[in-house]
C-alpha cells in the first residue's frame, strides 16, 4: 500500500470514528415543572414515549433538605422532575403537555390547593429551554384561550430535592384515594372546559371512563351491606329509618363511593317521603338520569356520573323554584358539614354558605 493510500485509509477511519461519536446517544436531559399538587402532574408525563423517569419533589426555595412538613416554610414549590431522551421527545412537546395540566392564570395556587407553594412554574435548565418556555407562554397568551393574563413563572432551575417515597407514583400506590382527591380538586373539570375540544385531550391525564367503576370486590370491602345493595343493586332503604331524612345541618352531600359532590343542604326540603329530598343537584354534571320501568311503572332513576351509583329517583311534584323532587337514599350519600368542607377538600363550596 502506498503512503497516499495509507494516509487516506487513516483519514477515513478518523472520519468514521468522529461520526460514530457524534451519533452516540447523548446524556438524558432534565425538565422541571410546577403545577400544583405533584400527585396530579406526574401521571401524564409517565405515559410519553421518550420519558425515562418522572420524580416528585421540591425546588425553588432557599432552605436545605425540605420535607413535606416544612418545604413551604423554606420557600420551595411542589415540582416534578422529568428525565427524558431528547432524541425521542422534544422539550416543546413536554411544554405542550404541561400547559394542559394547569390553570396558568392562577397566582395563588392551583385548583383546590392554595398557597404560593402550589403556584405554577417552569424551571429551565439551559438557555434553549428558557427560550422555548418563553415562546410557548407567549403563544398561549396570544391564543385567546384565557380571559386573564398567563402568570406562570419561568425560573432558572435550582437544586431539586426528591420528595418522600410515599409521594412517588402516588396514583399507582393509592389509586382509589388518588381518584377521589383528583376529582375533589376540580382540576379535570377545569381542564375539560378549557381543552375539552382539542384532539390531544388525552394529555389531560385524568381518569378515563374505564377507571371510574370500581370492582364489586373492592366495593364490598368499602361499603356496608346496605350501602352496597342501594348503590350497586338499585336497592331502596326504609323510609324514615335512614341517616339523613331529617338532617337539618348545613353542608353538602357527596357520593358514598366516589366522593363526587351531589347535593347541598341549601336545596334540601321535607318532602314527607321519609328520604332526604332536594329541589336540584349541587353539580348537575355529576348526575345522570335514566328511565326506570321496574315495579310496573315508569320513573326517572338518578345515578352519579362518576361512580355510576344508584342514588334514587327524581319526580315532577317538588316545590318551587324547580318543581322537582330528587328523592335520594341516605345510604348512597355521605354528608359533609360546612365547617369540615375545607379540610376534606371541598373548600370551593364554603362560599355558598356565606350568603
Amino acid at each position: 500500500m502506498t503512503l497516499f493510500m495509507e494516509t487516506l485509509a487513516v483519514s477515513l477511519i478518523g472520519l468514521l470514528l468522529v461520526g460514530a461519536i457524534a451519533n452516540a446517544k447523548q446524556p438524558y436531559e432534565k425538565a422541571t415543572f410546577a403545577g400544583g399538587c405533584f400527585w396530579c402532574v406526574q401521571p401524564p408525563f409517565e405515559k410519553l414515549e421518550g420519558v425515562v423517569e418522572v420524580v416528585t419533589g421540591y425546588s425553588g426555595g432557599t432552605g436545605r433538605n425540605p420535607t413535606y412538613e416544612d418545604y413551604a416554610q423554606k420557600g420551595h414549590i411542589e415540582v416534578i422532575q422529568i428525565t427524558y431522551d431528547a432524541s425521542k421527545i422534544a422539550y416543546s412537546k413536554l411544554l405542550d403537555v404541561f400547559w394542559r395540566q394547569i390553570d396558568p392564570t392562577d397566582q395563588g395556587g392551583q385548583f383546590v390547593d392554595r398557597g404560593r407553594q402550589y403556584r405554577s412554574a417552569i424551571f429551565f435548565h439551559n438557555e434553549d429551554q428558557k427560550q422555548l418556555a418563553e415562546k410557548s407562554k407567549q403563544d398561549l397568551e396570544r391564543s385567546g384561550r384565557y380571559n386573564k393574563p398567563v402568570v406562570t413563572e419561568i425560573i432558572k432551575a435550582s437544586e431539586f430535592f426528591r420528595a418522600e417515597e410515599y409521594h412517588q407514583d402516588y396514583h399507582k400506590k393509592n389509586p382509589i384515594r388518588y381518584k377521589i382527591y383528583r376529582f375533589h380538586a376540580g382540576r379535570d373539570q377545569y381542564l375539560e372546559k378549557v381543552w375539552g375540544t382539542d384532539k390531544d385531550k388525552e394529555n389531560l391525564g385524568g381518569n378515563n371512563q374505564e377507571s371510574k367503576k370500581l370492582s364489586n370486590e373492592v366495593l364490598r370491602k368499602r361499603l356496608t351491606p346496605l350501602q352496597f345493595k342501594v348503590t350497586q343493586e338499585n336497592g331502596t332503604e326504609p323510609a324514615f329509618q335512614n341517616e339523613y331524612w331529617d338532617n337539618k345541618k348545613q353542608g353538602i352531600y357527596v357520593d358514598i363511593v366516589s366522593g363526587e359532590p351531589l347535593f347541598s343542604s341549601l336545596d334540601k326540603f321535607d318532602s314527607g317521603t321519609g328520604w332526604p329530598s332536594f329541589t336540584r343537584p349541587l353539580e348537575p354534571s355529576n348526575i345522570l338520569e335514566k328511565e326506570d320501568r321496574s315495579f310496573f311503572t315508569t320513573r326517572t332513576e338518578v345515578r352519579s356520573g362518576n361512580a355510576d351509583s344508584h342514588l334514587g329517583h327524581v319526580f315532577n311534584d317538588g316545590p318551587k323554584p324547580t318543581g322537582l323532587l330528587y328523592c335520594m337514599n341516605s345510604s348512597a350519600l355521605r354528608f359533609i358539614p360546612k365547617e369540615n368542607l375545607e379540610k376534606e377538600g371541598y373548600g370551593q363550596y364554603t362560599k355558598i354558605f356565606e350568603k
